[in-house]
C-alpha cells in the first residue's frame, strides 16, 4: 500500500484525472498527497533579445503564479476530499528531473501521473515527460491517459 502519493501537473484535463485517481486511492487507503508543478522559466536566447517585446521576469512570474494555480487545485481537492496534502512549486528546464527529485525530496512511494498520448514524430520532436520520469524514478509510476 502506497502512504505518500506524488501528483505533479500542469494544470490540463488529464493532469485533472491523475488528482482524483490519487485522491480516490489515498482517501481509501489513507495515504496522503504530495503536488507539484514545475514552470519552465523564459527560454532566453542572447540572439533573439533585442526583437523580444516579453519581459523576462514578467513571464516567469506568470508561469510561477500559473504553477501556484495548478497545485492549488490539488490541495483544494484534497482537503475536500479530507486527504492530507502538501504542495509545492518549482522553475525547471527539466520537469522530468523535478519529478523524480521530488519524489525522493518528499518521501514518495508511487508517483501518479498522467500522459498526453503523443506518438510518432510529435513524441520525438516534443519528448516525453512521462517516459523520461518512467525511465530514472526509482519508485512505481501509475500512467493515466
Amino acid at each position: 500500500m502506497f502512504k505518500t502519493i506524488l501528483v505533479p501537473t500542469d494544470g490540463s484535463e488529464r493532469s485533472d484525472k491523475a488528482i482524483n485517481n490519487a485522491i480516490d486511492y489515498a482517501k481509501h487507503c489513507g495515504s496522503k498527497i504530495v503536488g507539484i508543478s514545475v514552470a519552465e522559466p523564459y527560454p532566453f536566447s542572447p540572439l533573439a533579445e533585442s526583437s523580444m517585446a516579453i519581459d523576462p521576469a514578467l513571464y516567469e512570474e506568470n508561469v510561477r503564479t500559473l504553477a501556484e494555480q495548478h497545485v492549488r487545485k490539488i490541495a483544494d481537492a484534497a482537503q475536500a476530499a479530507g486527504v492530507p496534502c502538501q504542495t509545492a512549486t518549482m522553475m525547471s528546464f527539466a520537469p522530468d528531473e523535478e519529478i523524480v527529485n521530488a519524489a525522493k525530496t518528499y518521501g514518495c512511494d508511487v508517483i501518479f501521473m498522467a500522459s498526453h498520448g503523443r506518438s510518432g514524430l510529435s513524441r520525438m520532436f516534443l519528448g516525453s515527460k512521462t517516459q523520461k520520469v518512467l525511465a530514472h524514478s526509482t519508485i512505481p509510476v501509475l500512467v493515466l491517459r
